[in-house]
């Protein structure tokens, strides 16, 4: 009977301390709309800020093969502190200010350390060709 007891308190002791899941961009419910116009006269670098949408707002960035892909702006480095990444002026990276971290834009992988994960990715549709749909 103890031998069971003592299983029991083993596998709820593992269960309890799996799943936490620290330093991640938490989910949040987006759903944002752009014209293309609206992109091409407010984009810098074809790189749009957005704010008020996702955990730190958002980037949308035009890929050189004239795709669309977004980015939440929190940095996966200490995102607790919700720190937003900044474009870079090339167009091609961000930086995180409060960390110095750089992400690639293309794909949103980190390129300088402290950065380990890449920026939380939304879902980026073209709707007919005039919008930008953008979701999770």
């Amino acid at each position: 009977m103890m031998k069971y007891l003592y299983s029991i308190l083993f596998v709820l002791v593992i269960v309890a301390g799996c799943g936490k899941d620290e330093g991640y961009i938490p989910d949040v419910a987006v759903n944002y709309n752009v014209t293309l116009t609206e992109f091409s006269l407010k984009a810098v670098n074809n790189v749009l800020v957005v704010s008020n949408n996702g955990v730190g707002g958002l980037l949308i960035v035009k890929t050189p093969l004239g795709g669309y892909v977004a980015f939440d702006r929190c940095s996966t480095v200490n995102p607790e502190k919700i720190c937003k990444v900044t474009p870079d002026e090339g167009g091609f990276t961000a930086t995180d200010p409060c960390s110095g971290a750089k992400f690639l834009l293309l794909d949103g992988s980190p390129q300088k350390a402290p950065a380990e994960r890449s920026l939380k990715a939304y879902n980026v549709s073209l709707q007919g060709n005039t919008l930008i749909h953008v979701s999770n």
